[in-house]
Order: structure tokens, then C-alpha cells, then sequence
């Protein structure tokens, strides 16, 4: 399994880009913002451009699938039915978040509508993306529809913005919930093992035993 990150927008989001080396195919997790680099590195080591997979629609997770889904209009756009609304509603989520509208341009968060959505995750599913295998679990609490997707082979898991090294993601935004994100971390995260790589939307990468021992918000210190 190749993964390349890309640390994309002003929010400093990490997209990634997961190959499998056997079959070519590939699929995009969280396309920030439009990325010629990105592109370029799709067509080099991929053959195929399989999925725009959604972790959930934040601004800064789905910025650039309009400009991806051009590049490559094959790739099924995929999100849980949750965050639906979110995601067609991207032109007005910096207004949500208190930016002014004079701003938009300047800090480039100024969205068309986003392409149509071709199905929705559903919970529990298996994946494929060639010889790879994710596990799609319903995470939420930081946003509605929060998905992870976890390899079991390959020991990894991207957890969008559920947990990240040393923190949780926030849940002070419409439709998150701090009760619900922990219940996703406790049992659906950590359960998967303290070997599993941690990758996630923001930051550096960690592993589930890092954060269950160090973690402040899984260990209960202040």
C-alpha cells in the first residue's frame, strides 16, 4: 500500500492519496483544495483514480473534490448520508464558522456547489480497492456522518478528525457532540488494536497504543 500526503488549504488538512502497488488503483481521502502536484502523482503511480472518499464534509475535507472529480470523472464520490447536507451546503460553510464574506476570496475558501455525490457509506462495510480491504465504521461526534476507514492487513487506519496525537477533534460545530465522539474513540477506534497506524486529517501520524497512553483525553489527566 503507497499512501502520499498532501497538506492542502489554509487549515493545513492532510489528503492523502492510497495506491495499491499490486492492481493501480487508487483512491483520494479528503481532497482539501485543487493540487496540480497531486494530480501529477495520481497519474504517475496509479492507473486508475477508483474513489473520492469522504471522511466527512467538512470544507477543508472536501475544498478540492470539484477540481479532483474534473481530473478524473470516473471516480465514485462517496460520504455517509449524514453529512449530506454539509456537503452540498460548502459555499455557505465559511459564513457558518464566523469568516466574513469580503474574506472568501482572499483566503481562497470561496466554493461552487460540489459534484453530485454517487453513493453513501454505509456502516460496516468492506471496501476494496484492489487487494486492500477497508472496513468502513461509523464515527460520530466530531461531525454527523464521520466516517474511518480501517485496513486490516495493512494495520492502518484514517480516522479523518476523530482523533488525532494528543488531541480529539473538536465538536463545538453543528451537529457534533463531545459525548458521541468519545464513544466513537473508545469503541470503535481503540478496539481495533495498539499496532494500527493512526492517520489522520490534521497533523502528524500517531498509533492507537500511542494515544491510549499518552492521550489526555483517553487517559483522564489533566
Amino acid at each position: 500500500m503507497i499512501v502520499k500526503t498532501f497538506i492542502q488549504s489554509p487549515f493545513q488538512q492532510n489528503t492523502r492519496v492510497v495506491v495499491c502497488e499490486e492492481t493501480g488503483k487508487a483512491i483520494c481521502i479528503d481532497p482539501g483544495e485543487e493540487s496540480a502536484e497531486m494530480v501529477e502523482f495520481i497519474n504517475h503511480f496509479a492507473h486508475d483514480l477508483q474513489a473520492i472518499a469522504l471522511t466527512h464534509a467538512h470544507l477543508d475535507h472536501i475544498g478540492g473534490v470539484t477540481s479532483l472529480h474534473k481530473h478524473f470523472p470516473n471516480a465514485e464520490i462517496v460520504l455517509h448520508r449524514d453529512d449530506e447536507d454539509l456537503y452540498y451546503g460548502l459555499p455557505e460553510q465559511p459564513l457558518f464558522m464566523g469568516i466574513p464574506q469580503s474574506q472568501l476570496k482572499a483566503l481562497g475558501l470561496e466554493y461552487e456547489i460540489p459534484p453530485k455525490l454517487t453513493r453513501h457509506w454505509q456502516d460496516g462495510e468492506i471496501y476494496k480497492l484492489g487487494n486492500l480491504s477497508f472496513k468502513i465504521i461509523h464515527c460520530p461526534g466530531h461531525a454527523p456522518g464521520h466516517v474511518i476507514l480501517a485496513e486490516e492487513t495493512e494495520r492502518t487506519v484514517f480516522v479523518g478528525d476523530c482523533l488525532f496525537a494528543g488531541s480529539i477533534g473538536r465538536t463545538d460545530l453543528p451537529g457534533g457532540s463531545f459525548e458521541q465522539l468519545m464513544d466513537s474513540i473508545n469503541t470503535k477506534i481503540l478496539p481495533l488494536g495498539d499496532d494500527f497506524a493512526v492517520l489522520n486529517g490534521h497533523g502528524s501520524d500517531t498509533t492507537i497504543g500511542r494515544e491510549k497512553a499518552t492521550n489526555p483525553f483517553l487517559t483522564g489527566a489533566d
